[in-house]
């Protein structure tokens, strides 16, 4: 398999199924499209049906957007349990990622994703307040709801937690405190984990080896 992805250091759709691959261990070589210069077009135009990153290449298959991708892969490797077993939860989860996936646009506007990016605190509209109260509840809901599963979203690891990776990490580039917003604990442990992953640090040492390139 291939995947077809934007700059690590700010392509945060590339990130969430070359997340997905990572955790699942699957084999895959990654086919880099440098994005924002005059050639971009022209170099994604023949890899991916949209003319977007990301796009997986498996096999004569093209599968392109973030969350069709995962999709694909959970039904391609059933084994790697991208979601939980339980057909409730699992309903729930898409959910949250069909929120995250077409939501939120102040925070995505306002807090883009930036790796190499010096933190910083930002000024945030009272949009983007509203956006990120909303988060809150939505992970201190879900974490409640299933934390007796394990430590992430739903419990093990799945598709929803490498969705809201990114915005952990523009969270932590932003100075985002999220107790300002009514966590009062969940959602900052839960953000704080995400940073935590190794599959994650993989991704970043990759924003480092662009930069020196």
């Amino acid at each position: 398999m291939e995947l077809v992805i934007g700059d690590k250091a700010f392509s945060s759709w590339s990130m969430r199924p070359w997340l997905v691959m990572k955790h699942a261990g699957l084999a895959f070589t990654e086919i880099p499209v440098r994005l924002r210069l005059p050639t971009t077009e022209e170099e994604i135009a023949p890899l991916s049906p949209s003319g977007k990153v990301p796009a997986l290449r498996d096999g004569e298959l093209v599968v392109w957007d973030s969350l069709a991708i995962c999709e694909h892969l959970a039904d391609r490797f059933p084994e790697a349990g991208l979601w939980p077993a339980d057909i409730a939860v699992r309903a729930v989860g898409r959910s949250a990622v069909a929120e995250m996936h077409s939501g939120f646009p102040s925070i995505r506007g306002e807090l883009s994703m930036d790796l190499a990016a010096v933190p910083h605190v930002a000024e945030i509209s009272d949009m983007t307040r509203h956006e990120i109260r909303r988060m809150v509840a939505l992970w201190t809901d879900l974490r409640q709801r299933f934390g007796a599963g394990g430590p992430f979203l739903l419990g093990a690891w799945s598709i929803a937690d490498a969705f809201f990776t990114p915005v952990a990490t523009r969270f932590r580039t932003y100075g985002v405190r999220l107790s300002d917003f009514g966590d009062l604990g969940p959602a900052g442990a839960y953000c704080e984990l995400l940073l935590e992953q190794p599959e994650l640090h993989e991704w970043e040492a990759g924003v480092r080896a662009e930069a020196a390139a």
